[in-house]
């Protein structure tokens, strides 16, 4: 829990207030209100629910009790999000959740964990969710491209790949036949559940994912003209948002061998058409992970079980932005699929639902509200996904036209 702490507020040093409260996007709150959302979620079922405590925010600089005000501020259904500007200073916050995190602790002392511990990682993992969604949302605030990415210069690019170009296109045959899809792990989140088999046909997916060179291939080949390689929902998109590029994009050789990101579903399934090919399935997207046919059994990582580190994936803010796509040689699958974990989330063909059997937790809604036939599945985690939400049985789900997100894709066939 610590170490995940240690990780968000490491993005807010050196924030000022104006970008602690500005909303940059509308679908997206201020990176403040996420700080505050923590604390508060963390409290409500720990503090509130299991420990049976009244817990009472700290007071304001007036004297005045904060309860009500942060209950209504930093709760999921309270303000709208274009509302959620005016607030508390970075140090209220800090201390809103200094004090949350000393009562918790204490509790843990005499929780019975046996039987709370899936909430406590599950708390651990919202925490890790709303972590990466400031990180983008600071991105956003920079702008298309954050000045340190700019900064990367040729011999860095050169120093962290040597695959030929002309590999990085290869697709890896996956074999006819069942696997094992979903996580029943004390981490697993609801929608992972439960664990089940699927068949599939014989695929070929593409060993990495799309890189800026190949994009840019059908950028100059008028990709983003041509009516015949759009859905009808991704044309609608395009005419009612007219852009001719991916939201974070450097026109630059240097950026060739680095994932395509910050493109919508529908530029997904535009550039695959291009291709010749399609967008993978979530379930031909996990089998070609996680899928260990040698042993018939299914990875926790694409490389086995060995927690994520520096070696095999890029993530958890430690790099600050994408990679080449071979950069991470020990990360790959057992079939061979590479950068999979980290680095861009991949859009995929699926729609987001419930497995059969499906039951939700820690509430209701988490998970269930969103089984709608609207939003489309990502997997694999990007460069700011912390380690505790980073796997491949972990599913990510937005909206097809949204591309503020660190989002990037492989095709298949």
């Amino acid at each position: 829990m610590q170490r995940c702490r240690n990780g968000t507020l490491a993005l807010f040093e050196g924030i000022n207030y104006e970008t602690f409260c500005r909303q940059v996007h509308p679908d997206f709150s201020p990176i403040g209100w996420h700080l505050g959302h923590i604390a508060y979620i963390e409290a409500m079922w720990l503090l509130n629910r299991c420990a049976g405590i009244s817990f009472e925010p700290p007071v304001s600089k007036g004297g005045k009790s904060n309860l009500t005000q942060y209950q209504r501020l930093f709760a999921a259904d309270g303000l709208p999000k274009h509302e959620r500007v005016y607030l508390p200073t970075l140090s209220e916050v800090r201390c809103y959740l200094d004090t949350v995190r000393k009562q918790v602790f204490d509790y843990l002392e005499i929780a019975p964990i046996d039987s709370q511990e899936r909430l406590w990682r599950w708390l651990i993992q919202h925490e890790s969710q709303h972590s990466e969604i400031i990180s983008f949302v600071l991105q956003l605030q920079q702008g298309a491209i954050a000045p340190q990415w700019s900064g990367i210069n040729r011999q860095q690019s050169e120093k962290q790949h040597s695959t030929d170009n002309s590999q990085l296109t290869e697709m890896v045959e996956i074999p006819a036949g069942e696997f094992e899809m979903g996580n029943d792990s004390i981490d697993a989140l609801d929608n992972e559940l439960p664990v089940h088999r699927v068949y599939l046909d014989t695929y070929q997916i593409d060993r990495y994912p799309v890189t800026c060179g190949q994009y840019r291939a059908f950028m100059e080949a008028g990709g983003y003209r041509d009516r015949h390689l759009w859905s009808d929902a991704g044309w609608k998109w395009l005419e009612d948002n007219p852009v001719n590029q991916p939201l974070y994009w450097v026109d630059a050789a240097e950026w060739d061998n680095y994932p395509v990101c910050g493109v919508s579903c529908h530029e997904a399934e535009a550039y695959a058409r291009f291709a010749g090919k399609r967008l993978p399935t979530e379930a031909e997207w996990e089998k070609a992970a996680s899928w260990d046919a040698a042993t018939t059994s299914r990875r926790t990582y694409a490389w086995g079980e060995t927690t994520p580190d520096a070696h095999r994936c890029n993530h958890d803010n430690a790099v600050g932005h994408t990679t080449p796509v071979d950069a991470y040689p020990g990360g790959q699958s057992g079939y061979g699929v590479c950068d999979t974990l980290g680095n861009v989330w991949e859009w995929t063909a699926s729609w987001f639902d419930g497995y059969e059997g499906f039951v939700s937790y820690p509430y209701a809604g988490y998970s269930k509200a969103y089984f709608d036939g609207q939003h489309r599945v990502l997997k694999g985690g990007s460069w700011a996904t912390r380690p505790w939400a980073l796997r491949c049985a972990f599913r990510n789900w937005y909206y097809p036209e949204v591309r503020q997100i660190l989002a990037g894709f492989r095709c298949a066939l």
